[in-house]
């Protein structure tokens, strides 16, 4: 018996195993590739328009005295390291499986993503130390210099984020997307000061406005930085529950019970699952493992699933005394 089990276990984990390589073929791995990856690839173009335009509003807001515009242009430079890493980081994900990293490097994409939240945090902090002191100190601010170069960036963030959401994201695209988006609203906030301060002449306005994009901008930061925390930390992925999978996984005939259940993320996209399950008999392995696969492929969107049969043990023999009075006793 214990060999038949072994027999039909190793049985089971090949015939997984051989799915996840028919997903992995030539249709399966290239459509998601292409899906997968169509965001990520306008990444460089991104990086080198980001970086380009920095430099025009850096040399903009020195010479109009704008904090707005210093302050996007010091943001637009966090967004183009932050590109640079995700682009990287996307480059990085595609390598193959290896001795070493059996799950390929997928991770990393939450880790760039994890960099730039770091980022944009500390970008947050310093717009926001810069617009107390300008507060305190106002300063003269040229109004049409400001209103014509935020207006050029407006129309840059516009293009760069409409390249960032062709395409399904990952965490490390939706990362560099936050980035541009910061920079979107950086670029509005320019130009309502320059408008404000060209037809009113009042200054402040300029450094409320920062504020005001820096609390919208630390939003979505910190909403980001929870996704990616609960992706390294292993957590079980949005939307699904781990009682409740466990629970239908048990309900599957010839489920006597399911233990040691795990589901994590691989990335953005991809979940894992592990669990031992108990059977009645030990000969319907074969039929529980396609059912189990099936349930979780096409009710909770798991692809990888590693599940472990185990056999109850078996029934101890029992020896109950005869009953006194019989015929053998009086014999």
């Amino acid at each position: 018996m214990a060999d038949a089990h072994r027999s039909r276990h190793h049985h089971g984990h090949r015939h997984e195993h051989d799915g996840d390589r028919h997903g992995s073929g030539p249709h399966g791995a290239q459509g998601r590739h292409h899906d997968d990856h169509t965001a990520s690839r306008y990444l460089p173009l991104a990086l080198v328009l980001t970086l380009g335009f920095a430099a025009v509003e850096a040399v903009a807001g020195w010479w109009s005295g704008s904090l707005a515009l210093l302050g996007d242009a010091g943001h637009m430079v966090t967004d183009a390291l932050s590109l640079g890493l995700a682009a990287l980081a996307a480059r990085v994900a595609l390598r193959p499986v290896s001795p070493r990293h059996s799950y390929g490097l997928r991770r990393v994409e939450a880790l760039a993503a994890l960099v730039n939240s770091l980022f944009m945090l500390a970008v947050v902090a310093l717009l926001l130390w810069q617009a107390v002191l300008r507060l305190l100190e106002p300063r003269e601010i040229a109004g049409q210099t400001v209103t014509l170069v935020a207006l050029g960036g407006l129309v840059l963030n516009l293009l760069v984020a409409w390249l960032l959401t062709r395409g399904e994201g990952d965490l490390n695209t939706r990362g560099a997307l936050l980035h541009v988006l910061g920079d979107l609203l950086g670029s509005v906030a320019a130009l309502a000061s320059g408008l404000v301060i060209q037809f009113s002449g009042w200054t402040p306005i300029d450094p409320l406005l920062t504020m005001l994009i820096c609390g919208l901008i630390l939003f979505s930061t910190l909403s980001l930085l929870r996704n990616v925390l609960h992706t390294l930390l292993e957590g079980v992925p949005d939307g699904l529950s781990l009682p409740e999978v466990g629970r239908a996984m048990a309900s599957v005939p010839g489920v006597r019970s399911v233990h040691d259940l795990h589901i994590w993320s691989l990335d953005s996209r991809r979940t894992a699952l592990s669990a031992h399950i108990l059977l009645t008999d030990a000969r319907r392995w074969p039929d529980v493992l396609e059912a189990e696969r099936a349930l979780l492929r096409g009710r909770f969107g798991v692809e990888h699933a590693t599940l472990q049969p185990e056999i109850p043990l078996a029934e101890p023999i029992m020896f109950a005394p005869r009953r006194s009075g019989t015929a053998d006793d009086r014999d």
